[in-house]
């Protein structure tokens, strides 16, 4: 078979068999339809010859044979019918190329996002086995030896709670008091130890639903916050900025106390009153401006043991420059005493404030502020601060009370009210630097001037010199 290359251009032939009568022959057929068959005898399963010169080619149709002078007609409406093909086969040639698309490519689904529901002690779930009964056999025999364990312990725990209930009665014998104690802290270790291995306990804890009324879900969340960071997190701020030693000696919290305070303001003035800022969780050590503490944070308090306890808080700030000394005294920003907490209490630190919230007004000119806040057990858990204790310091910063407020010596007022840093309660700081609104809070709300610190200025020792021409003529 011959393919004929008559002009610059090449035709793209297709080679199929067709059956002509009782013989076959070789049929081309081109990309616009028209066929061309090659001027040779060979029959089927026979080679083609070797191609020729360009005068011993000839073009076959069903017409009869051309010359090559007579086929560049055929080749130049041929080629135009190649360049712009029909209407009827270009649609054709485009529904069959999408359809065998739509048929390699799968369609596309379309996105979905799965939201987690809100899991709370009001809002609860059931814990679910990760893994089917029978699935997994050394997982279904792991849950049966702890709730077999669990079971042993729970009847021990009864008999300790028979001895404890039988001794009570007995309590004139120093013998019998001393064994009672033990047998009540043999009580509580027992109690725990019953629950803490059930999956269902540890996945609640932490996944926000503990029971603080339960011993073993409070023993989970202090082991939670004493383990996992968040304590030393805040030790490590306490240390690293010398809130110990500056402000008390010792500070050793038993409380996870936790604050919230408004987002930072929009830099556009336009978007400031516009804008609802939302309260959000604070790290212990992080610099806030003082736009976010116009207003009193909201604290949360976990607390880890069932009997009400009295705390007093106290927040103050230890570097506020003293010019007469050359020096730093504190003064003294928000007093709440007589705060009742126990396992129980949940929600935002409400309580009457008598030593009102003063805002944080770190000075023009010196450095960051620590703003400490201290959450003090009272040396009787059951009795509050008499009002004695405060009196001199109610009222706002502008009533009279701002000498009562700076200087406020916190270690004095711990040794003479009973309150020890290092026993427990809760502890939490910021700092905070100068910026424009610090002058809105001098003026609206403290009704003072504002003070302006820096470092004086040096003698320039060089000064006369400097005043000299360099080069005199003599």
């Amino acid at each position: 078979m011959l393919v004929t290359r008559t002009t610059s251009r090449t035709f793209a032939l297709v080679q199929r068999r067709a059956a002509v009568g009782n013989g076959a022959s070789n049929v081309l057929v081109r990309l616009n339809g028209t066929t061309a068959t090659a001027s040779t005898g060979a029959g089927a399963g026979e080679s083609v010859p070797p191609p020729q010169t360009q005068t011993q080619i000839t073009t076959t149709t069903s017409n009869g044979t051309l010359t090559p002078q007579s086929a560049k007609s055929i080749t130049a409406s041929s080629t135009s019918n190649i360049d712009s093909p029909s209407p009827s086969s270009s649609s054709t040639f485009e529904t069959q190329k999408t359809e065998d698309v739509a048929k390699i490519t799968p369609p596309k689904k379309a996105s979905t996002f799965r939201y987690r529901p809100s899991i709370s002690l009001t809002n609860p779930r059931k814990w679910t086995r990760p893994v089917g009964v029978g699935k997994l056999p050394v997982y279904d025999e792991a849950l049966k030896v702890i709730r077999e364990d669990s079971k042993k312990i729970k009847a021990e725990l009864e008999a300790v709670r028979a001895e404890v209930k039988r001794l009570e009665g007995a309590t004139e014998n120093k013998n019998v008091k001393g064994e009672l104690e033990e047998l009540r802290k043999k009580e509580k270790i027992l109690e725990i130890q019953s629950e803490i291995n059930l999956p269902q306990v540890r996945w609640g804890v932490a996944n926000g639903m503990a029971d603080m009324t339960k011993p073993v879900h409070r023993h989970l969340a202090e082991q939670k916050w004493r383990k996992q960071g968040d304590l030393d997190l805040l030790m490590e701020r306490i240390y690293q900025m010398n809130v110990v030693p500056d402000v008390l000696p010792a500070v050793h919290p038993s409380i996870d106390l936790r604050l919230t305070f408004p987002e930072p303001p929009p830099s556009n003035t336009y978007l400031r009153t516009r804008t609802r800022r939302k309260h959000k969780p604070v790290e212990p050590g992080v610099y806030l401006v003082p736009e976010q503490t116009r207003r009193a944070p909201r604290m949360y308090a976990t607390v880890f043991h069932p009997e009400e306890r009295y705390y007093t808080l106290v927040m103050l700030d230890p570097d506020v420059p003293d010019p007469e000394n050359q020096s730093f005294t504190t003064y003294l920003h928000w007093m709440v005493p007589n705060i009742k907490l126990s396992a129980g209490s949940s929600g935002a630190l409400t309580q009457p404030t008598p030593v009102k919230y003063v805002p944080p007004h770190p000075q023009k000119g010196s450095p960051y502020h620590r703003y400490c806040l201290f959450l003090l057990p009272h040396v009787n858990a059951t009795e509050g601060l008499p009002p004695a204790a405060y009196s001199a310091l109610t009222g706002s910063g502008n009533e009279g009370v701002a000498d009562a407020r700076r200087g406020f010596n916190l270690r004095e007022f711990s040794e003479q009210w009973g309150f020890d840093g290092g026993n427990g309660g809760g502890a939490f700081m910021w700092r905070e630097v100068w910026d424009e609104s610090v002058s809105d809070i001098y003026r609206h709300t403290l009704k003072q001037d504002e003070p302006v610190y820096g470092i004086p200025p040096q003698r320039d020792a060089y000064a006369e010199v400097k005043s000299m021409r360099k080069y005199v003529k003599y």
